[in-house]
């Protein structure tokens, strides 16, 4: 038997150990945190969306650039296959309304309990509270323990060390450095399925904090979405925001702002909507009006507020026609990113050139990579574990090949 050493114990890590431990290698994994899979768990305490149920083309696509580089890893181990995996380990998956596969206890912490006690029985150890630290002058794996400086040479490595998003859970990003200095080339690490920072008055940030903004189309220029996205005293986050942070992340980066356009009423055109606000108001409020008349929330009606005063005008003075306008396009001036440790995940890390089809960087024979650490992003709702998965299964199975020929 060889040794392996897989360091990260996340699902990326865990699936390569889980691969390794089948194929006959004698597997190591190295944490620096005192127990596995603790992103993993943070996942899944609203529901653990272990994957999606939508055909596999469409899934593939979500992956955008990075598709061509992930296909193969992800056909290997697709969705259904994940299921199986998980019915395999006592928790059966159901699709939810939105497409979205959930174990049917909704929670992550049996599924990761069973998956350590399989990986127990198939003799792979676990080393926790081992820091990496690189590698020293023998070219052998440098970890920090509580004991000390450690260092192992194994026959293979597997690096699973996720991105730079809670990094109070482990994922750091401290791993750049170490492979930076091996001369291997990596795609900055930026946040991705991100909240964005927005100048609101104070008046609208005190009492719409917290407040959700239901059925409503976001747009970036030719990018729109539906769904939900939610008020923060400093901005916007939620899951349209976070369908569209790829443009607008770079459009912040690139411009140093976006302009994002909400609809509040996408079902309904601008005619109909003037039809309806072109009734006598009386004696009503105008925001009364509004949520009549047009069935608006009073956070909707507070960002056209916002809208208005950000034009010089009072809403008040809006005709019936510019009112309907304004319902279904207020722009919202994003002003920043919010800090990558406050994101659901990353975007950058290893670029896809420095790795071989067997997931092995080009510069660092018998040294694997996966999950994480690679350059791609993805939407929430599955992708981002599907992806983790599979690439550590086929990290997994690169490092067989690889030992299987030294």
């Amino acid at each position: 038997m060889s040794d392996v050493a897989v360091i990260g114990a996340g699902p990326a890590g865990l699936m390569a150990a889980e691969v390794l431990a089948q194929g006959g290698a004698r597997v190591t994994v190295y944490d620096a945190m005192p127990s596995a899979g603790r992103k993993f768990l943070m996942a899944g305490r609203g529901g653990l969306n272990l994957t999606h149920s939508e055909p596999l083309a469409d899934f593939l696509a979500r992956y955008r650039e990075a598709m061509p580089h992930l296909r193969a890893a992800v056909e290997a181990f697709p969705p259904d296959a994940l299921r199986d995996w998980s019915a395999a380990l006592g928790q059966l998956t159901f699709v939810g309304s939105s497409g979205r596969v959930f174990p049917k206890t909704f929670k992550a912490s049996p599924l990761l309990r069973a998956w350590l006690r399989r990986l127990d029985a198939a003799g792979v150890r676990f080393a926790f509270r081992h820091r990496w630290t690189g590698w020293d002058e023998k070219g052998r794996l440098r970890f920090q323990t509580p004991d000390g400086v450690l260092a192992v040479a194994p026959m293979a490595v597997v690096l699973a060390l996720g991105g730079a998003s809670w990094p109070r859970l482990g994922s750091d990003g401290a791993w750049v450095d170490y492979l930076a200095a091996k001369g291997v080339a990596i795609s900055k690490l930026r946040p991705a399925n991100s909240g964005f920072t927005v100048a609101w008055s104070n008046v609208f940030r005190d009492r719409f904090e917290g407040q959700p903004l239901k059925g409503v189309a976001l747009t970036i220029g030719a990018h729109s979405v539906r769904g939900e996205a939610m008020i923060t005293r400093d901005g916007i986050e939620g899951g349209a925001i976070y369908a569209l942070s790829a443009e607008l992340r770079e459009a912040v980066l690139g411009l140093g702002h976006a302009r994002l356009t909400i609809s509040l009423r996408p079902d309904l055109d601008a005619a109909s909507l003037t039809t309806r606000l072109s009734g006598t108001r009386g004696k009503q409020s105008l925001a009364n009006f509004l949520r009549k008349a047009a069935q608006l929330s009073p956070v909707g009606i507070g960002l056209m507020q916002e809208a208005a005063i950000a034009s010089g005008r009072s809403l008040a003075a809006f005709s019936p026609a510019e009112l309907a306008n304004l319902i279904n396009a207020i722009p919202v001036q994003l002003t920043g990113v919010a800090p990558i440790e406050r994101a659901i995940s990353t975007a950058g890390g290893l670029t896809f050139d420095e790795i071989d089809e067997r997931f092995m960087l080009r510069k660092l024979p018998g040294v694997f990579a996966a999950g994480e650490m690679l350059d791609w992003e993805a939407p929430t709702g599955g992708y981002l574990l599907q992806a983790s998965f599979a690439t550590g299964a086929a990290a997994g199975r690169g490092a067989l090949e690889w030992l299987k020929r030294s």
